[in-house]
């Protein structure tokens, strides 16, 4: 199948990008408004919300939030899945010169409560169907505003009232709660329109988003990306991407959930920035609901990752749908593996593009240039105004050819962790990020990752850490010591295994599993129990996960 509008991208003769075109992403967001008002910005669940829609909606709910007792600066946390309240929320959010905290539906109450406490989030919107999880920890927190919502709000009637009576009633997917102080989100839309936005200055150097990761090492830390940061990283990649993208038309399609950095840069808002629509997947999972939908729309793009790939590619219907509009995959969060690249680029007849990135680069670092003709299991080039170096143990460049630590330098790098300077001068010395992976570069510019210089372990593009798997082991009381490890899984690329030096002989691996299942998210969940009579560790008592591993 002929592409012709793969046109050539160099990084190495692209001019540099400017990170103070625009002064913050709110000023993106009025561009796009201004251009592309009557076109569709976002899709969920059959029901389309045009650039003007968002723009009148998520000021809205700014207004709200500023005639509530909120302040320009103050973090507000969003927890819910794909859809059309995320964006109005999001924007709204950042419109009143706030800071968005995106959180995991899907986390357990310690993880919630860790993350509300730590970023000192002062509301919370969150759909009904997790609302049982904060009401446990919401007494712990600084949180002072509870904002619900249904699945099914912003569809119009009578579609909404049958979606969350179905979800509700139905299929019972809202466990039951008691937040007696929460408000419908519904109606701070409502509320806000009759108090009247007024717009705010923003700083480009001002946090938008404070967004969650164990960074190379510990417990979850909160890399503040500033307004600037996201606005270098969406000219970075659409200095790239603007061959290939027609504006105000190619759809994007976004299975991956928006409160990860992957899909909230290269989906949410670059497309917006282009003015694409943007097809909102709720619920991926459902393999052959998800092909259902990609068949009612002239999809263009899809960024993913490779267990997204590959699950697309075995379910039946896939294989069949319509490619003709479909330029391009784009994968990330993981590493794309070469036999899924392949049957992709069979199937769909474009190349599976990979790139690069890591929460604290906003994410991007790396892409493969669109006009690719075949998967070569590079990273990619740096990104417009990124210099990566690659570093041996003792800080030194290393040789050309020769592997090393990946440096990275780049206006997109995060401002640091939050609260916490000793993790982050640990990781960004005069300017450079040390990213923990361990890489090459060819001679023609392209990077592979070789290894991961720490123990962090990749299940579904998703990091998991061994610190706090260890830590939640422990608190079992049969459990003497514990060291996680990730093992290769052909599906998700890692999981999760347990060695667990026991106190009581009678510990099973089905109670480790069960235990920890009650204190972690599922992908973090060990898959694996081996039981040992004692740890490798060296002179001073630290655990060698890397003899485990071997």
């Amino acid at each position: 199948m002929e592409k012709n509008w793969l046109k050539h991208y160099d990084p190495r003769v692209t001019p540099e990008i400017d990170p103070d075109r625009y002064a913050s992403i709110v000023d993106i967001l009025d561009e796009s408004v201004a251009k592309y008002g009557d076109k569709t910005a976002y899709i969920n669940m059959g029901q389309e919300m045009s650039f003007a829609e968002l723009d009148t909606h998520s000021k809205n709910f700014a207004a709200y939030l500023q005639h509530a007792g909120f302040e320009p600066g103050d973090a507000v946390a969003i927890m819910m899945p794909n859809l059309l309240q995320y964006p109005v929320a999001m924007f709204g959010i950042l419109r009143a010169g706030m800071t968005v905290v995106n959180v995991n539906p899907l986390y357990t109450a310690r993880e919630l409560k860790h993350q509300l406490n730590d970023s000192g989030a002062k509301g919370i919107v969150i759909v009904q169907n997790f609302a049982h999880t904060l009401e446990k920890v919401v007494a712990e927190t600084g949180v002072k505003e509870v904002l619900l919502t249904s699945l099914g709000d912003m569809l119009p009637a009578p579609k909404r009232w049958v979606v969350n009576f179905v979800v509700k009633r139905v299929k019972k997917m809202v466990p039951d709660f008691n937040l007696p102080q929460a408000k419908p989100f519904m109606e701070t839309l409502r509320a806000g329109s009759l108090l009247g936005f007024e717009k705010v200055e923003i700083d480009n150097q001002s946090l938008a988003f404070l967004q969650y990761t164990g960074g190379t090492t510990g417990v979850s830390k909160g890399a503040m990306l500033t307004h600037r940061n996201m606005i270098a990283n969406l000219e970075q990649v659409s200095g790239i991407l603007a061959t290939v993208i027609t504006p105000g038309k190619d759809l994007v399609v976004t299975a991956l959930p928006l409160y990860h950095i992957f899909a909230l840069t290269a989906n949410c808002l670059l497309f917006l920035k282009f003015g694409c629509p943007n097809l909102l997947i709720t619920n991926p999972r459902d393999m052959p609901g998800f092909v259902k939908e990609l068949s009612k729309y002239p999809f263009v793009i899809l960024p993913g990752v490779n267990t997204l790939f590959n699950g697309l590619l075995n379910t039946p219907g896939f294989a069949d749908l319509d490619f003709t509009n479909f330029k391009f995959g784009l994968g990330g969060g993981m590493a794309v593996q070469r036999p899924v690249a392949e049957r992709w680029q069979k199937v769909t007849g474009t190349v599976l593009l990979e790139g690069y990135g890591l929460t604290e680069c906003a994410p991007v670092v790396t892409v493969n240039p669109p006009q690719l003709d075949a998967y070569k299991g590079s990273i990619g080039m740096p990104v417009p105004s990124t210099d990566i170096m690659l570093m041996d143990e003792s800080g030194n460049e290393v040789a050309p050819g020769e592997s090393g630590e990946m440096w990275v330098k780049g206006p997109q790098v995060m401002k640091g962790y939050f609260n916490r300077p000793e993790a982050t001068d640990e990781i960004i010395r005069d300017g450079w990020l040390a990213t923990g992976d361990i890489a090459r570069a060819d001679d023609d510019g392209y990077f592979y990752i070789v290894d991961r210089k720490k123990d962090m372990i990749l299940v579904s593009g998703f990091n998991v850490f061994p610190n706090e798997i260890e830590e939640v082991a422990a608190m079992h009381d049969a459990v003497l010591e514990a060291a996680a490890i990730g093992v290769p899984h052909e599906v998700s690329g890692e999981v999760v295994k347990l060695f667990i030096v026991r106190k009581d002989d009678s510990l099973t691996a089905e109670a480790v599993i069960a235990h920890c299942r009650s204190h972690l998210t599922g992908y973090k969940v060990p898959k694996h129990v081996e039981f040992k009579e004692e740890l490798p560790k060296t002179n001073v008592g630290k655990i060698l996960r890397r003899e485990l591993r071997n």
